[in-house]
């Protein structure tokens, strides 16, 4: 069943995911791979504001996940690793599609459960029978391709948790109930990736393993469940456009008790589609972990905490917030887009991320009025290399004024500070707010004051 958050403050919608992409490739956000050579299906790299904007997200959920609690330890392993490890969790038996194939004339791959239709969508030839496909991606270590070579890349993060969740408990003294939180890449072998960054063959996750007390399990569930819906929307996301959908019983992974997905209603597809995963792992005996139970079973050692209290070992159960950081960066971009018509007789057209400061490839820029003023440059690059000491700052005149306010709208620049011909004479500078376009909203400022403003502006 899905629930609908409560409506907030409408803006203009993005009706094209087109307009993003393009957006992207122009102002160096997200570029095809390997661009020279035709590019390589469902591959992306990262551009320089799509980077700042990727750690942005990625250190705004450690802010949230990690650094503002006192019960979470960061995690980094291995992407390849013991191939015993997936057949333990699983992935080697159980991560399948149902795959078809045209046998017409395009020869295209299609999911059987995404498509309703026994001729090819593409090209109206016969489609196959569906058979299972192992979405691991699988490779050698070593310099032989026996069968005893082979290991895969990893397809989530979660296991590297689990098979650690001994080291980290003993190394950092935690007791019930503590977490583990991880983001990396993982990588899976999609039949049918595509909507630009929404589905690709490798991608970063920002995933957290919360280990509790059996039978406290549903109760930590739900809390996770506000909390990660809490935390997009403190992001800037709308609340109309976010939902959750609870997975039928008979729908459950293997490894899950409950799960509840918050969906974001995307321009494409059917809309509505899956932004993080938040899951009950506590399907082992007990209600406790299920990947701890498997990794006990097949590893030999004991996955438990010994209570002093009750002098016992206890193998908690286990929550999972899961979310992908690619598939979060792109929902921020998209819910941010707008085109605002400033003045329809000359059609001009205003184009705005309306990203969060926390967020946002750059926290400010600093513009000198006229490019050509040499005392006014000299002012603004000395602002200018004072405030990028402490954040990620912009520099620009290569354009009039208007046309450099524009340039910073469309990239999602909070802040435009700009030195002009009464600096030099008040050393006070105009402050220009991205979303309403106001430059008198924060009055002058005073130059030896900014960095205090611009922390009180900053603070979150």
């Amino acid at each position: 069943m899905a629930t609908t958050a409560e409506p907030a403050q409408a803006r203009r919608e993005l009706d094209d995911l087109q307009k993003l992409v393009a957006l992207c490739k122009r102002r160096g956000f997200v570029f095809p791979s390997a661009e020279i050579y035709g590019g390589f299906a469902n591959t992306y790299d990262y551009g320089p504001l799509g980077v700042l904007l990727k750690n942005n997200v990625r250190d705004a959920w450690i802010r949230a996940v990690v650094q503002r609690r006192d019960d979470v330890d960061l995690l980094d392993a291995a992407i390849i690793t013991n191939p015993r490890v997936w057949e333990a969790s699983g992935h080697v038996e159980q991560f399948n599609d149902p795959l078809v194939e045209c046998r017409g004339e395009c020869k295209s791959r299609f999911r059987a459960d995404q498509i309703d239709a026994t001729k090819c969508p593409n090209c109206g030839g016969p489609l196959s029978e569906p058979r299972m496909f192992n979405t691991m991606f699988q490779t050698y270590v070593g310099p032989t391709h026996e069968e005893h070579d082979i290991a895969y890349l990893r397809p989530e993060t979660a296991q590297g948790m689990f098979v650690n969740f001994a080291n980290v408990a003993s190394t950092m003294r935690r007791r019930l109930p503590f977490g583990i939180a991880q983001i990396g890449k993982s990588f899976r072998n999609e039949i049918t990736p595509g909507n630009f960054v929404f589905r690709t063959l490798e991608f970063e996750q920002m995933e957290l393993e919360f280990f509790v007390e059996p039978g406290t399990d549903e109760e930590w569930f739900e809390r996770w469940v506000d909390e990660r819906e809490r935390w997009y929307v403190n992001l800037g996301i709308r609340r109309e456009n976010l939902r959750r959908y609870e997975h039928p019983k008979d729908k459950l992974s293997h490894y899950s008790k409950r799960t509840i997905d918050i969906e974001y209603r995307f321009p494409f597809g059917e809309g509505w589609g899956e932004l993080e995963g938040i899951a009950n792992r506590s399907k082992g005996p007990e209600d406790s972990s299920f990947d701890l139970w498997q990794h006990e079973q097949h590893s030999g050692q004991r996955m438990t905490l010994f209570d002093e209290e009750k002098k016992q070992h206890i193998r908690p159960g286990v929550v999972e917030p899961a979310a992908g950081l690619t598939r979060a960066a792109l929902t921020f971009l998209i819910d941010s887009f707008e085109e605002e018509m400033l003045d329809p007789a000359k059609n001009d057209m205003r184009t705005v991320l309306h990203l969060h400061p926390a967020i946002s490839p750059y926290k400010a820029c600093v513009l000198p009025q006229y490019r050509n003023k040499p005392d006014l440059v000299r002012v603004a690059r000395q602002v200018y290399e004072d405030l990028r000491r402490r954040w990620m700052i912009a520099y620009d005149s290569g354009s009039n004024i208007g046309k450099l306010y524009r340039r910073q709208d469309e990239i999602g620049t909070p802040f435009c500070i700009t030195v002009d011909f009464q600096t030099l004479e008040d050393n006070k500078v105009t402050i220009r707010d991205r979303d309403s376009m106001d430059q008198s909203r924060f009055g002058r400022v005073p130059i030896v004051e900014l960095r205090a403003w611009m922390e009180s502006q900053l603070d979150y």
